[in-house]
């Protein structure tokens, strides 16, 4: 059986499971569309919040960024996992208790003002629109290798798919195909790393694989790898080279972020009590756990076979001891057939700069040491000649480098598209709910049926895919990269409003609109002076570098500096104006005060 049918059997299955579970799991109301009637165990919501929250960013494009940067990179992991810890302990258990739907009823209830309410709705849509956009980027670069079809075409595929169960079925159907989507992403990221820690260091457990000893050659393998990416030019895998305050900042506002998701937020209204939020909440970290513990050793042992393929000396350490991989080798060896695989895709190019038959791939932009100094000396190299290499295909490509089995490769294309899908249609739910539920229903049709609620709902989901499909033909970076800008934009404007929401009594409403109005406008103006996306086509108005960021912030980082800027605009408004009604500071004192307490500080 060829590895294209073996890919589609297996992918063909995963999509079938995920329809039919839709149509079994169909919402008939709009308490099983928006909340799955809040019926959800918490052992089955923790795994399906792992699914929702692991994303195409986590499962293909996260171990692509630390397989090419090491260390510095670390901050996807730190921020992403830190964010979760903040979601669990502040928000989720008083957003349960609140009672509501959507994150945008809570805040037009907590601020009495439909204005907040809306504003609340514009910033969701923005952070859901930006985050599902890198989804669907890794749906393009999953399908454009394993059904051999355009990055185009994968996107459609993917769409139409999303369309079928998440349409169809809302957060109850979302709910039970989460859970499907979690166990196939989960073994299919597994698996791949037990096979290549063994290979390369024979331990079976790919975390304790990284600090173990390499197979061949004997040295320890981070050791090893960091000789290896110097010896080619490159900055040391393990150490720390990029701003301390930029990454301090971009770790911040993954975690405030993270906490801020409207999409994983509403996974705690899923739950029939609030005790239940936190108990899936704590499932949803050992869910989590398998897969982000592994994620550091699947991205440096992917960098390493990516190096052992160019030069066969990095096994033993020795980088430039055997002469660099030949054309006729990559387009004659079956062990090279994946490079052949994913040149097809654009992701991946190269090129004969010399004319030696031979492709060497080292950093030419370097400051040439001894080493590398002496090959190009030596072998007349005139620059890498291997210029493509998208980070977002390594996780991918990371069986088929290491001459895996078949079915290994298909079900990893699996897990990819799992990983994208599942968090796809849990966005795609969040901005259905921003539509029908708080504009609709909350602002333009009060009076609004429950009937026309779930069909409105239905119709908003079917155009933001529409909108993030297009969107997602010219995204503003890798998987990765496009989510870290949403989560800037979820700090800059969700998170404040929540946690003032939630621990303020003093902050009210005029407090509220201006502090998210700030927040997200001052990180909009910020991310797109260098990205130049959606206004200038493909120019930036600066270059996006540091040496031209605000004090060498990214655009990326600059959340935390917009969830700053909202807490205190909220902050001197509320205190300039007059104070929220008793009613509401009363309603803010009943969420925080556990049921049957005495005295009115309890709970504080």
């Amino acid at each position: 059986m060829s590895q294209f049918t073996l890919n589609l059997l297996v992918i063909g299955a995963s999509f079938a499971l995920y329809i039919g579970i839709a149509i079994w799991a169909r919402a008939g109301s709009t308490a099983e569309f928006y909340a799955a009637n809040r019926g959800v165990s918490p052992v089955m919501n923790g795994m399906a919040t792992a699914a929702d929250w692991m994303s195409a960013a986590s499962f293909i494009s996260m171990a692509g960024l630390i397989a090419f940067t090491g260390y510095d990179n670390s901050t996807y992991l730190m921020g992403w996992t830190g964010g979760y810890v903040l979601l669990a302990l502040l928000l989720a258990p008083y957003l349960r208790k609140f009672g509501k739907f959507t994150v945008p009823e809570f805040i037009g209830d907590r601020f009495y003002s439909t204005t907040a309410r809306i504003i609340a709705v514009v910033c969701l849509l923005v952070v859901s629109i930006t985050y599902v956009i890198g989804q669907m980027t890794g749906v393009g670069v999953t399908f454009s290798r394993y059904l051999e079809v355009s990055n185009a075409t994968g996107l459609w595929i993917g769409a139409a798919l999303v369309f079928c169960y998440a349409v169809l079925g809302g957060m109850k159907g979302i709910t039970y195909t989460q859970v499907a989507q979690y166990i196939v992403l989960i073994i299919a990221y597994t698996i791949p790393a037990v096979f290549i820690a063994m290979q390369l260091t024979g331990h079976v457990l790919p975390q304790t694989g990284l600090f173990g000893t390499l197979n061949e050659g004997g040295g320890k393998f981070l050791a090893t790898l960091d000789q290896v990416v110097t010896d080619l030019g490159f900055k040391s895998y393990t150490g720390h080279h990029n701003s301390t305050l930029d990454m301090v900042l971009f770790t911040l506002a993954l975690m405030i972020g993270t906490a801020g998701l409207p999409h994983v937020i509403i996974r705690f209204f899923t739950v029939p009590k609030v005790s239940d939020a936190r108990s899936s909440a704590g499932w949803a970290l050992v869910f989590i756990a398998l897969l982000y513990t592994v994620a550091p050793a699947v991205g440096s042992m992917a960098r390493f076979n990516l190096t052992a393929t160019m030069w066969p000396g990095a096994q033993s350490g020795q980088t430039f001891s055997e002469p660099a991989v030949s054309l006729d080798a990559i387009e004659t060896s079956p062990e090279l057939a994946w490079m052949r695989n994913w040149q097809t895709t654009g992701l991946l190019n190269w090129e004969d700069k010399n004319g030696d038959g031979m492709i060497q791939y080292y950093n030419d932009a370097a400051e040439p040491g001894e080493t590398l100094a002496g090959v190009i000396a030596e072998q007349g190299l005139v620059g890498n000649e291997l210029p493509t290499v998208n980070n977002d295909i390594m996780v991918l490509a990371n069986p088929e480098i290491a001459n895996l089995p078949g079915w290994v490769i298909a079900i990893v294309a699996a897990g990819g598209l799992a990983a994208a899908l599942s968090t796809a249609a849990g966005l795609l739910l969040a901005i259905s709910g921003a539509v029908s539920h708080d504009l609709i229903k909350g602002a333009i049709n009060p009076n609004i049926s429950e009937k026309n609620e779930l069909l409105a709902a239905r119709i908003s989901m079917g155009v933001s895919i529409l909108v993030a499909t297009l969107l997602g033909l010219n995204p503003p970076g890798f998987a990765a990269q496009t989510v870290a800008l949403a989560f800037g934009l979820a700090a800059s404007s969700i998170f404040p409003v929540l946690m003032m929401g939630i621990f303020s009594t003093r902050i009210n409403k005029q407090g509220a609109i201006a502090g998210m109005l700030a927040g997200i406008v001052s990180t909009i103006l910020y991310i797109f002076t260098y990205k130049g996306w959606f206004f200038i086509a493909d120019t930036n108005m600066l270059p996006d570098t540091p040496a031209h960021w605000f004090m060498g912030i990214s655009p990326a980082s600059f959340g935390t500096i917009g969830a700053l800027i909202n807490f205190a605009v909220a902050y001197l408004v509320s205190n300039a104006t007059e104070e929220p009604p008793e009613h509401i500071r009363d309603l803010v004192e009943s969420i925080r005060v556990p049921r049957g307490a005495v005295g009115p500080t309890a709970g504080h």
